[in-house]
């Protein structure tokens, strides 16, 4: 079957005695006649800094906002560093480390949110050959003394505010940490306390000057080395340190940049970028990589969710990368706000929603469908995001359908998601500008990888069916080079030089992909019935009262129970309609709450036509979102399963105990 977007470069295998069947192998259409080569002189991630710099000295690069008064929530306007002031800034931190005896091939931590010391440590890492190892900010002590100790890290960077969250790491990381940097000031106190340890500590200006006074060549560096160990949160068990080498990070921006210009939408060197996803995940590292090779500005928020939309107006991005969550708060804000706008606002948005929406069903392109409405009615969303965005690129989870159709119809720009991997260095698939039918899609092949699907016949899923679906597995040169000191995870997941993702795509007749369910997240009920849990959290997920939910079940039980975070506004005005008392704490462990709420999902369930033992039977209502301080979710977002069951062990057994137990 001809897909629009692929190009077919192998056949379809039938299954075999030791392993699955597996579909045709594709690759994006744009690199049907091969992959796009990097930028001529382009061998390593120094590589695209040291010739931004010669290309566009006098480009602005970095830029924070001016502090008033020594108080984040009074700022002025955004102060920038030029490449070549940033070159020179990054040559001494190079050469501050070097002094200390570390060279190519050592550990150097990153822990802090994203400013421009962040991206000059990183960048000095890049011109010695030092490994940098981002230690993420949203982590406890517990994961940054494991990265320390496993990476062997010998020198950390580290955001002024975050100095004693790192020191709870001390005695047990002074085996191989042996200098702390700061990005600001450092107290007596602290340096008093490190140096029990045997440790040194500096300022980030007593470093500088350590540097200005040494001189080193930098080292000759191959494509094949290793520039970053990124460690993966992780659903389960300890963080695995990904291996990212050069080459992977030079393939991915070769075929970013083939793509964007193929679609005529290239980064030019005037792009602004907003800096708030932590660079500590692949997503926001080799989107800033992109921008540095082009010359573009990267300005950095302050660091407060609360702030950011303030930071947004005043830097005016042309590029908003985001995870689904925040663009959720965004589309909440904006719903409230058109609600409470008044009848004849209501409606004239309404309207200019509809009209748009049919006009791009039709075929135009966003900025054709209704020039006039994006004028009168959408400008403020536009401008709500600092009026000059023309990309919105969503990535790391899901973006649910309606409110990618939402931002597609009134932000007046592309809006895109993207699918990848920390393991395939970040975008893998992503949608394309102005194609409404891969609404709900993560888009075709970036023209630098080959996909397949492999059948994942216990889940039911055939990669060679007339709808094709299965396990995506991906194969280039934008791989990781395996998980450090890990053979045995890396074996798992790497075979042939096939990387196995562990999530379960469909193609569409168009030849972009949709990610449909999460191999490793299905459950045996006792009735022997395979339940995809995933796929029913999203189903479940499209009821409008609830915020999360998370299912259930196990091979001793024949029914599933869910744990669900209600909106508190829906609930509170439910109860207010049906003369219930009380405040939304109390509102959760009422059964009539609970009953509501069963209700809407198995009305739900109805509709979109699930099978019985899809059905939830029982709910626990939790005020208190999943969140990371419980170690309920990753830092990107993704539930831990592992952990809501023990967290929630209790009010499990409670369920399938209750009076909800069907009756056989």
């Amino acid at each position: 079957m001809q897909r629009k977007y692929l190009v077919q470069v192998e056949e379809a295998k039938e299954a075999a005695a030791d392993r699955p069947s597996v579909g045709p192998v594709y690759r994006s259409i744009f690199a049907k006649d091969g992959f796009p080569p990097p930028v001529q002189g382009l061998e390593t991630c120094w590589d695209i800094f040291r010739m931004s710099v010669e290309k566009n000295p006098g480009n602005r690069m970095l830029g924070r906002r001016k502090i008033v008064e020594g108080d984040p929530a009074k700022a002025g306007g955004y102060e920038w560093l030029t490449y070549k002031e940033v070159y020179e800034l990054v040559l001494k931190i190079g050469n501050a480390v070097r002094s200390l005896g570390y060279g190519p091939g050592e550990k150097c931590g990153i822990y802090g949110a994203n400013c421009p010391e962040w991206i000059i440590s990183m960048e000095a890492c890049n011109a010695h050959g030092l490994y940098c190892v981002p230690l993420y900010d949203t982590l406890g002590a517990g994961a940054i003394e494991f990265i320390i100790c496993h990476a062997e890290i010998s020198i950390t960077f580290v955001e002024e505010k975050k100095i004693s969250e790192l020191l709870k790491t001390l005695p047990n990381t002074a085996k191989f940490l042996k200098t702390i940097v700061s990005f600001g000031k450092v107290s007596d106190n602290h340096k008093e306390e490190v140096n029990k340890f045997g440790l040194e500590m500096y300022s980030w200006e007593e470093f500088l000057q350590k540097g200005d006074s040494q001189q080193y060549d930098l080292p000759v560096k191959e494509k094949s080395d290793i520039c970053t160990i990124m460690y993966t949160s992780g659903t389960t068990g300890d963080p695995k340190g990904v291996l990212l080498s050069n080459n992977a990070i030079i393939a991915l921006i070769a075929g970013v940049k083939h793509l964007l210009t193929t679609v005529k939408e290239e980064v030019q060197e005037n792009d602004v970028y907003i800096s708030y996803l932590p660079l500590a995940h692949i997503f926001d590292r080799v989107i800033e990589e992109v921008f540095i090779l082009n010359g573009a500005s990267i300005g950095f928020w302050r660091g407060d969710v609360k702030l950011l939309v303030e930071d947004i107006g005043e830097l005016k991005p042309t590029i908003f990368c985001a995870v689904p969550r925040v663009l959720e708060r965004i589309y909440g804000g904006l719903n409230q706000k058109i609600s409470s706008g008044g009848l004849l606002k209501k409606s004239l948005f309404n309207f200019a929603y509809s009209y748009k929406y049919k006009q791009m069903q039709k075929g135009k392109k966003h900025e054709e469908a209704a020039p006039l409405f994006d004028k009168v009615v959408f400008d403020k969303v536009k401008k709500g995001l600092g009026g000059n965005v023309r990309i919105i690129l969503s990535g790391g989870a899901p973006l649910a359908a309606h409110i990618e159709t939402f931002f597609r119809v009134v932000s007046c720009a592309h809006v895109l998601q993207g699918y990848g991997l920390t393991e395939t260095c970040g975008g893998t698939f992503v949608t394309l500008p102005n194609e409404l039918p891969m609404l709900g899609t993560v888009g075709p092949p970036v023209p630098n990888v080959d996909i397949c699907l492999e059948s994942v016949p216990e889940m039911g899923y055939d990669s060679l069916a007339n709808t094709p679906r299965g396990e995506v597995c991906i194969k280039g040169d934008t791989l990781f080079s395996g998980y450090y000191k890990r053979d045995d995870l890396t074996a798992e997941v790497l075979v042939d030089g096939w990387f196995h993702t562990g999530d379960v795509g469909e193609w569409q007749p168009d030849g972009s992909l949709k990610i449909i369910d999460r191999k490793k997240n299905i459950f045996k009920l006792s009735q022997g019935e395979y339940v995809a849990v995933e796929n029913l959290e999203l189903i479940y997920g499209l009821v409008s009262d609830i915020e999360m939910i998370w299912i259930y079940g196990n091979s001793f039980e024949s029914f599933l129970v869910a744990v669900v975070n209600p909106k508190k506004q829906a609930l509170e005005q439910w109860a207010e309609e049906n003369g219930i008392k009380g405040d939304f704490d109390a509102l959760c462990e009422d059964k009539r709450a609970k009953d509501y709420i069963l209700g809407q999902l198995s009305k739900i369930a109805k509709e979109k036509k699930l099978k019985g033992y899809e059905n939830i039977r029982a709910v626990h209502l939790d005020p208190l979102p999943f969140d990371i301080e419980r170690d309920l979710m990753t830092p990107s977002f993704k539930k831990k399963r592992p952990q809501l069951l023990k967290y929630y062990q209790k009010e499990i057994d409670e369920m399938y105990k209750s009076g909800n137990k069907p009756v056989a």
